[in-house]
């Protein structure tokens, strides 16, 4: 075997240790990919898409460089793409059929609970059976670019639920992915009455403010009263100034097993695939560098003036919960990946090197 100069050999080294950081960086890389779940995806957007005639396909889809792609919201609005309202029986299964290839059987039935909290709140504010307001049927789809061919991707949005899904090399992202539920806990005398949807999102993250000591708690708690709504709101890229609160670092192992429970509260709504892959992405970032921030009442509490807020903020993951509005009963959640929400640095990525 020919032997290598010491020269040629440095070259070498440094040439593999120069993949190795490009690939480190490298969000596609970090993600992983699942051709099978993206040929689900792209074949269960395609089988939609043969549903709708040629003046539904107009409003349905658009390129995937369209700047409607970061417009998104989660209040009662008018919303772009083809509504639940719009179709026929065959197209309504399609279109949630869609929800179902991308989120676990948990996270399908939270998307349809958020979805029939629309006819509760009709209830409640003494609305119209035919309200256009508060109306389960005003959740829409949107197509970004061609199904199958890259880049490619689609979302869901209405009232308290907007989530978004790119497609790249067999490489999938889910952020930003909202949910929310108003009211937090039904309340009223309807067949939905005592129905929390997003139960382990809260009753967990108490459950491990509880676990801590007083000094601990001081530590991870940023004020006495909560926020009205989640920092980074709607923002297209989602930003904060800096990590606040305790990091997982300073937990015992049952504090951290409790921690651990309520990062996971979020990520199983989601496919096993994008589930296991966000978890690793967060061991690979160090889980003891997660901080967990809390802001308002230390109790689940119901009424005016009360209310709740607390983040999970890793370097490049957020999670936000706030239950402020309604005297503490009308909840806002949100997932965020603060490097590569809708795809933006694999997109990147994707680009650079199909131009090298």
């Amino acid at each position: 075997m020919k032997r290598i100069g010491f020269k040629a050999g440095l070259c070498i080294l440094f040439f593999v240790a120069g993949i190795a950081a490009s690939n480190a960086d490298n969000p596609a890389s970090r993600l992983g990919k699942d051709e099978k779940l993206a040929k689900e995806m792209a074949l269960a957007v395609n089988a939609f898409i043969k549903l709708l005639d040629a003046s539904q396909q107009k409003d349905a889809i658009l390129p995937y460089s369209d700047p409607m792609r970061f417009d998104w919201n989660f209040t009662p609005r008018d919303r772009k793409g083809i509504s639940l309202k719009q179709m026929d029986a065959a197209q309504r299964k399609a279109a949630m059929a869609l929800i179902k290839v991308v989120l676990s059987q948990e996270g399908y039935s939270k998307a349809e609970q958020i979805i029939d909290l629309e006819n509760v709140l009709r209830v409640v504010e003494t609305r119209p059976a035919n309200d256009t307001y508060r109306d389960p049927e005003n959740y829409a789809f949107l197509i970004f670019g061609k199904p199958g061919n890259d880049p490619w991707g689609w979302r869901v949005e209405g009232h308290h639920m907007s989530l978004h899904f790119s497609s790249i090399n067999n490489h999938i992202t889910y952020t930003p992915s909202f949910m929310g539920s108003n009211p937090g806990k039904v309340l009223a005398d309807v067949p939905q009455k005592g129905k929390v949807i997003l139960k382990a999102e809260q009753e967990t993250a108490f459950k491990f403010l509880n676990s801590l000591d007083k000094s601990q708690q001081e530590k991870a708690s940023l004020g006495a009263k909560a926020p009205n709504e989640i920092f980074t709101s709607n923002t297209r890229k989602a930003s904060l100034e800096k990590m606040e609160g305790i990091p997982m670092r300073d937990l015992n192992a049952a504090q951290q097993a409790i921690f651990k429970d309520l990062i996971m509260a979020y990520l199983q709504r989601y496919h096993v695939t994008l589930k296991s892959q966000q978890w690793a992405e967060l061991e690979k970032a160090g889980l003891e560098n997660i901080h967990f921030a809390w802001m308002g009442d230390r109790e689940p509490l119901i009424g005016p003036g009360h209310g709740h807020y607390y983040r999970i903020h890793a370097p490049t993951f957020l999670i936000e919960f706030d239950n402020t509005q309604n005297g503490g009963n009308h909840i806002h959640t949100v997932v965020r990946d603060l490097t590569n929400d809708f795809g933006e640095d694999m997109l990147r990525a994707h680009y650079e090197k199909g131009h090298r």
